[in-house]
């Protein structure tokens, strides 16, 4: 009964969060999700994004576009899929 429960309860998470992935999830999507997960991250904290426009030697806003811009495919294309 346990066990069920633990399984049901991890379903529930991958299904509520698409980065905890699942059994079919592959390499390439998990990678995708963690770099968008970056930098919505370096997005948010200003710091962060203050500290990347003084090593880039660019203003704060056109790092947010730079960083925005990637988040469409940071990981580039993905790899076809074989159908089963």
């Amino acid at each position: 009964m346990d066990r069920f429960n633990v399984n049901s309860q991890i379903e529930h998470l991958q299904s509520k969060y698409v980065g905890t992935g699942h059994a079919d999830t592959i390499k390439h999507e998990w990678l995708t999700n963690q770099q968008r997960d970056s930098y919505a991250s370096y997005v948010g904290h200003n710091s962060l994004l203050s500290f990347f426009s003084v090593a880039e030697n660019e203003c704060k806003a056109r790092v947010k576009m730079n960083i925005m811009e990637k988040m469409v495919r940071p990981c580039g294309v993905p790899p076809v899929r074989e159908e089963q």
